[in-house]
């Protein structure tokens, strides 16, 4: 053989090593991914189960309805005094109609100057916000987004929800863009503090990966529907330790749409205003102290009494809330926490007690601006 046949031979050996683009597909023939491969076989079936394509399909239709946010404060130097903005944090969020309200977490954009919000293409909108629910950890922004249509995520049921079924959470933890962890529903029924120490009560407690940045994502069912927005991470070191927590989505269709019409909470009262829980810890009294009684509230047509001016100056103590409804009320949190169960208009029975003596009276809640 010549010296051009022998490397006519090496070219062709050579070439069957290149590396070729094989598609892969789907069993039902449709193309999933490419890659680039030393087979030279030009295309294979893959080998993912049911769960797994049903699971890819879900983040890829759900991933377009969360977004990440940003926000800045405002610093002032101290030599110049001039002010300045600098990155507070981050968070998540997700789209909750196509008007451009987005839901996330209170702490996401607490003390927040400027917030943005950049969607699943990576465009940038600045967001204003519409109100605040810091007892709930829950909080909605508003973002302007002409000539461009805005998919909401489907909303699904907390209360269908059992321990066990798997769960998919989608955040953006450590600014990481768009991650996917899922697990099961570990736990249901949870209370955990918010931020301002109010208790929030039937949190979903998950092992899905929450980690800092996952804040205010949505937490889905496996067919990805929203069913609790991810707030905290029970977890010495900071990152996931397997237990995360959710705000159910019972709660979230109960606030969100409030704070899209008033921008806050139209709470349930009883129209008093109490003592508070160190002094009443400080007397030694348990239960509710009540300060005042707004003239013509629920308070004052139920015939309770607040706290008055006796003769010579001295104080003396009016009626002290001990339960609701039978429940036992050691402090505001927890007369908090049961009338945030009720509505409006709802007729509850108190027992409170006065020098000694208790008696119950019925109360109707009237609404808290």
């Amino acid at each position: 053989m010549n010296h051009s046949g022998i490397l006519l031979l090496l070219a062709v050996f050579l070439a069957s090593l290149a590396p070729c683009q094989a598609q892969e597909l789907t069993l039902d023939g449709s193309l999933l991914f490419t890659e680039t491969t030393r087979s030279v076989s030009p295309t294979r079936l893959i080998s993912l189960g049911a769960d797994e394509l049903a699971t890819i399909a879900t983040f890829g239709k759900a991933s377009q309805s969360v977004v990440y946010i940003t926000n800045s404060t405002i610093q002032r130097d101290f030599w110049s005094l001039n002010t300045f903005e600098v990155p507070q944090g981050s968070g998540s969020g997700f789209i909750w109609d196509t008007t451009g309200h987005i839901v996330t977490n209170f702490h996401v954009v607490y003390g927040a100057h400027t917030i943005d919000v950049i969607l699943e293409d990576q465009s940038t909108y600045e967001a204003s916000i519409v109100g605040v629910d810091p007892d709930h950890d829950l909080a909605v922004l508003k973002i302007s987004v002409p000539r461009k249509p805005l998919p909401p995520l489907n909303i699904g049921k907390s209360r269908d929800l059992r321990v066990g079924q798997k769960v998919l959470a989608i955040g953006n933890p450590f600014g990481l863009d768009h991650t996917l962890t899922t697990g099961i529903v570990s736990a249901l029924g949870r209370s955990i503090k918010s931020l301002n120490n109010r208790t929030i009560e039937d949190v979903i407690q998950t092992d899905a990966a929450i980690n800092p940045g996952n804040s205010g994502g949505p937490l889905l069912d496996s067919s990805g529907k929203l069913i609790g927005v991810n707030t905290q991470i029970y977890s010495p070191s900071g990152s996931s330790a397997g237990i995360g927590f959710a705000v159910p989505v019972s709660t979230v269709n109960r606030v969100i749409p409030q704070l899209i019409k008033y921008g806050k909470i139209i709470r349930p009262g009883l129209g008093i205003s109490v003592i508070h829980d160190s002094i009443a810890n400080r007397w030694g009294i348990s239960g509710i102290i009540i300060n005042r009684v707004a003239p013509n509230g629920p308070a004052h047509h139920a015939g309770l009494r607040g706290i008055r001016k006796a003769q010579r100056g001295r104080i003396e103590l009016g009626d002290t809330i001990t339960k609701v409804d039978g429940e036992t009320v050691a402090n505001l949190d927890d007369l908090l926490t049961i009338l945030d169960r009720h509505a409006v208009g709802d007729r509850v029975t108190l027992t409170v007690k006065h020098r000694r003596q208790s008696r119950t009276v019925a109360v109707t809640l009237s609404a808290m601006r």
